[in-house]
């Protein structure tokens, strides 16, 4: 795996991560994110990778800051 394919797979493990905690399904966080539940499901399992924008689209609907994230995976 290369280093930027481990830097996604971190910055989408705290995103997992922040989901379970605040107790969120992924149909919940999709509604919250305006992306459907199965996107959410893929990425989490490292079958598809997400573009910074829906980092964003699911940082943002988890209310923290996707700089934070980032700041923690360098």
């Amino acid at each position: 795996m290369t280093q930027q394919e481990l830097f996604v797979t971190e910055v989408v493990k705290r995103l997992s991560e922040e989901r379970k905690r605040q107790g969120l399904s992924y149909e919940r966080l999709g509604e919250k994110a305006v992306v459907h539940r199965t996107t959410i499901s893929l990425i989490e399992r490292g079958k598809q990778t997400p573009t910074l924008s829906l980092c964003k689209k699911l940082a943002d609907s988890l209310d923290i800051k996707l700089s934070d994230i980032i700041a923690e995976c360098e």
